[in-house]
């Protein structure tokens, strides 16, 4: 049993581990790192939003009657004050190919002009079919199709940063793409990338680029909720003069849609219910940057392996070691304590799977409580085969309360009272009857035996040919045992009358049984081979047991002294003294026969 349990919890716990690898609960996996680590926090102050938004569209009309003249007021208005002007303009909005030659030039010259002005540029990706060096052909799924960027002009006048956005599987936005290769060995970076780099510069910092993965993107730990970065000003606004003059006294200025119907917003982890702008996450993309807020995504491989040796752990102390209880208090602890070093960790720059490990622990768990209930329905149907045709109903019943823990078997001392009955006159009986009426008679009285046994809680051992034997004490302690023993050993008798009388009317033979009783030590339990055993008892007290049946006559009970002595006041015996001499016994063992016994309610 105990290597089907170790091969049991190795398959779960490879299977397990396979099951996470390949993205089983990814999306819930995902959520939950957003409900736990994706939480508002002040922003540094910073970085703020002039938005495209619909008190712009009311009154500059609709966006896509926009010329370039706008973007080049709004630009012209931040640099009209040079001693309050802002530290890095980033518009976060394409102006590729050119228009209007005049509003062409006039926004290039306000850019010139602001001198920290970062423009947009932008990718389409795709699949494609393309050479290595080596002549072979692959299927590259990140091809870049087209890419854009401003026209000459204002190209030449801004720093580029593209804008393209990365969404997870679930389609929420949790990172951001440090940069881009639009075509062999150029590399563009984020729009976010060259804001904070810009900014930093001015400021004399340091900036350190995130680790990206092989597409370069990374993960973005968010500081604002949608609406965060945004004190409702408006673009038309500014071009109106209605903002004061040093409001964006060197901070960093996005300008960008922020209305739904430009069709810019996203599902980002820290709100998932409300969508954010570009023009916003990208607000979010920088305050990461700038606080070198980096979060570190711990390898697949290495989070499994630790998740398998993991389940092999604690999966052997709940199938091998520890009961119930305990093990429900360590499943529950060590799930608990994950998710604080999960929270611990994020704070320290590392990012796990939340649900790897507690839904694992909650598996091996139930596993356990599964396997537990089968291992004691098992016990129970064994123990009830075992031991129901040997007691009473309502005593195996007892058995399984008690537990079958508490019951051993195999072999066990305990002190028991043996009965032993036997029909006289059997032999002599068999060899003047037919077959048909021997075996008609002996179902008549075995059944009558073991309802006597049975109804007194008696366990019943065996028969042997005509002979019964029965005891008291086994599997489990029996409230007055001996009296019980002595009872049965009374009703037998005076149930051999009842059938003798019946038997005679109908094939005229008469019944005639003798009982012998003795109580002391025993050993009790499954005895035989591995396939075929017996649940008995054996010892001096059965043998002695069996010799006082031997020399009871027929009708009588023959007891011993200790089982007389044991009921005294409830009982009558007449003392046989030395003359009945049992095999085996010394001389002075004293038999009695019983003549009267004190009956009493069960």
């Amino acid at each position: 049993m105990k290597i089907k349990k170790l091969l049991l919890l190795l398959f779960i716990s490879v299977l397990l581990t396979v099951l996470f690898l390949t993205g089983m609960l990814k999306r819930p996996d995902k959520w939950v790192q957003d409900q736990l680590f994706q939480r508002p926090s002040a922003t540094s102050g910073i970085v703020t939003v002039i938005g495209i938004d619909e008190k712009a569209l009311s009154e500059l009309g609709a966006y896509n009657t926009w010329d370039r003249n706008i973007m080049a007021s709004a630009l012209e208005a931040l640099s009209s004050d040079p001693d309050h002007a802002p530290a890095v303009v980033a518009i976060d909005t394409l102006y590729s190919g050119e228009t209007d030659p005049e509003a062409d030039e006039r926004l290039a010259r306000a850019a010139e002009k602001l001198g920290n002005v970062i423009t947009a540029t932008s990718a389409s990706f795709g699949t494609r079919t393309e050479q290595k060096a080596d002549g072979s052909y692959f299927i590259n799924d990140r091809a870049v199709l087209e890419y854009e960027e401003p026209y000459p002009s204002l190209l030449s006048v801004t720093t580029n940063g593209h804008i393209n956005a990365m969404y997870d599987v679930d389609g929420i936005m949790r990172h951001a793409l440090l940069y881009i290769e639009p075509e062999e060995g150029v590399r563009v970076n984020s729009m976010a990338w060259e804001t904070a780099a810009l900014y930093s510069e001015k400021t004399g910092k340091t900036l350190i680029p995130p680790a990206t993965d092989r597409n370069g993107a990374f993960f973005v730990s968010f500081t604002a909720l949608p609406g965060g970065f945004y004190d409702g000003v408006s673009i038309a606004d500014l071009i109106a003069g209605r903002v004061p003059g040093d409001y964006f006294d060197g901070r960093i200025v996005f300008i960008g849609p922020y209305a739904a119907g430009l069709q810019d917003a996203y599902f980002t982890p820290i709100d998932r219910a409300q969508q954010m702008y570009g023009v916003e996450f990208q607000a979010n993309v920088v305050e990461a940057l700038l606080a070198g807020a980096y979060k570190t995504e711990v390898p697949d491989l290495l989070q499994a392996a630790v998740l398998f040796i993991l389940c092999l752990l604690v999966g052997y102390l709940l199938l091998f070691k520890l009961k119930l209880l305990p093990s429900s208090i360590l499943s529950g602890a060590l799930i608990i304590l994950y998710l604080f070093l999960t929270v611990l960790l994020y704070k320290l720059g590392f990012l796990l799977h939340v649900l790897w490990i507690p839904v694992s622990l909650l598996v091996l768990y139930l596993f356990s409580i599964g396997l537990r209930y089968m291992v004691s329905v098992t016990e129970k149907r064994q123990i009830t085969r075992t031991f129901e045709r040997y007691v009473a109903p309502e005593i195996v019943r007892e058995i399984l309360k008690e537990g079958t823990e508490n019951l051993k078997l195999g072999g066990k001392h305990c002190d028991i009272a043996v009965l032993f009955v036997d029909v006289r006159g059997f032999t002599t009986m068999s060899e003047r009857l037919s077959p048909e009426e021997v075996v008609y008679i002996l179902n008549q009285y075995l059944t009558m035996t073991s309802e006597c046994i049975e109804n007194n809680k008696g366990t019943l051992d065996k028969f042997v040919g005509d002979a019964t034997m029965a005891f008291w004490g086994a599997p489990l302690p029996v409230d007055d045992g001996i009296y019980l023993a002595v009872k049965t050993a009374l009703d037998i008798v005076n149930g051999a009358k009842a059938l003798s009388a019946k038997l005679k009317e109908e094939i005229g033979e008469e019944l005639n049984v003798g009982v012998g009783v003795h109580y002391g030590p025993a050993v009790v339990g499954n005895m035989g081979a591995q396939r075929h055993m017996d649940y008995t008892a054996i010892g001096d007290t059965v043998n002695t047991s069996a010799r006082l049946e031997a020399n009871a006559p027929g009708g009588c009970v023959y007891l011993s002294r200790v089982v007389v002595d044991a009921l005294e006041g409830r009982i009558k015996a007449t003392s046989l003294g030395d003359t009945v001499k049992l095999k085996g016994k010394a001389a002075g063992f004293e038999v009695l026969k019983l003549e009267e016994l004190e009956v009493q309610e069960n």
